[in-house]
């Protein structure tokens, strides 16, 4: 199976590949396409104010990054929808205990919370949606590393790089 392809950025920096200047500007400009626009990232209308503050504030820095772009608007909104989601639920369940006791004839017994089961479910659920959407966006940390670039490493010219520079 082949590898998912890399960067232009990544490969030139880590040494590995050789290309020349028109195919590294090649795939410069078809990766920049690629990511589409960047000039109207608007919030979603149907964010409360503090989901829209918050995209705005992941939003721009994911475009510094050069990971973002007017196509990724639905998928940032579906991932702070799920997040307070989230924190909604957890609300709730902190609320709730897990077992309560009831009086039968034997005498006091407890027996378990149905609605802090179905909560902790739901916890379950959104929690999944809201990592998947996080993943799909690169917020996660094993999104994270497959994402970094390696530094810049400093070499030296030689003769024929030093004579000729950039007409190679």
């Amino acid at each position: 199976m082949a590898r998912p392809r890399q960067p232009i950025d990544l490969l030139v920096r880590s040494g590995r590949k050789h290309f020349t200047k028109q195919e590294v500007k090649q795939r410069t400009e078809q990766e920049r396409r690629m990511l589409g626009p960047t000039e109207n990232i608007k919030a979603p209308s149907y964010l409360t104010v503090a989901q829209k503050r918050e995209f705005n504030e992941i939003s721009v820095r994911l475009v510094e990054l050069n990971m973002f772009s007017e196509l990724d608007v639905d998928n940032l909104a579906r991932y702070l929808d799920s997040k307070y989601q989230y924190f909604e639920v957890l609300k709730g369940l902190k609320k709730i205990k897990p077992t309560t006791v009831i009086e039968t004839d034997i005498g006091k017994q407890v027996v378990p919370n149905d609605c802090y089961a179905s909560l902790v479910r739901t916890r379950s659920m959104i929690f999944k949606e809201c990592r998947a959407a996080a993943r799909d966006l690169g917020l996660d940390i094993s999104s994270q590393m497959q994402l970094s670039i390696p530094k810049e490493v400093k070499r030296e010219l030689s003769e024929f790089e030093k004579r000729f520079g950039d007409r190679i």
